[in-house]
């Protein structure tokens, strides 16, 4: 399994959503790797961080930029599952990631200025499906706000992602110090325990998306 985060803008939490989703696969007793494919190298700060914490248990990952689709394939022989971060920007790494992924997840905030780029991601999964017709693309609406007031907003970008073929889950995250508390640290909102709901965000990802 190949499952790529990613997207054509930043500042919706790729990165975290990676981390932690790795973090909760790692618990499973599942054998990963990470790919920081983003030349911001958040996950692989986030991964050093995690190594230079006794308590917590190291991640294996990988940088890699360009051209992926070799990379990639070669890795996926060695590992039960990559998450590869290809961060928040039209790149190289996150076409070609997405020429070979079985799954790939796009965060959005329930923000206008997040959604108007469903137009662009509408049609890089059309492109990738092209050659990758198994891509299993799905949106996600993240960090959301927690008041009930603002539960309408969360439905209109869902239908927003609807309008372009792009299906959300019906999982979210939401506005959670923890989960810039838990990534300062190389941890993941399933470690630092103070929280359940994020915890339980997460692991209603990882059991939607991913079945496991």
């Amino acid at each position: 399994m190949i499952l790529l985060v990613g997207g054509e803008k930043g500042g919706s939490g790729k990165s975290c959503l990676a981390q932690n989703i790795a973090v909760c696969l790692q618990h499973m007793g599942k054998d990963i790797l990470m790919v920081d494919a983003d030349t911001q190298g958040t996950t692989s700060d986030w991964a050093k961080e995690r190594e230079d914490n006794p308590a917590l248990k190291s991640i294996p990952w990988v940088q890699a930029s360009g051209n992926l689709r070799k990379t990639l394939g070669d890795l996926a022989r060695r590992y039960e599952i990559l998450i590869v971060d290809a961060g928040g920007q039209d790149s190289e790494s996150l076409r070609s990631s997405m020429t070979v992924a079985t799954h790939m997840l796009l965060p959005f905030r329930p923000k206008r200025r997040d959604l108007k780029t469903l137009v662009t991601v509408e049609q890089l999964v059309k492109l990738a499906r092209a050659v990758n017709p198994g891509l299993n693309a799905r949106a996600i609406i993240a960090q959301c706000p927690t008041l009930p007031s603002q539960v309408q907003r969360i439905l209109d970008a869902k239908a927003a992602c609807k309008s372009f073929e792009l299906d959300p889950l019906q999982a979210i995250t939401t506005t959670r110090n923890i989960y810039d508390d838990a990534d300062e640290e190389g941890s993941s909102v399933l470690e630092v325990g103070s929280d359940q709901k994020a915890a339980d965000e997460i692991h209603a990802i990882v059991k939607e998306f991913l079945g496991v």
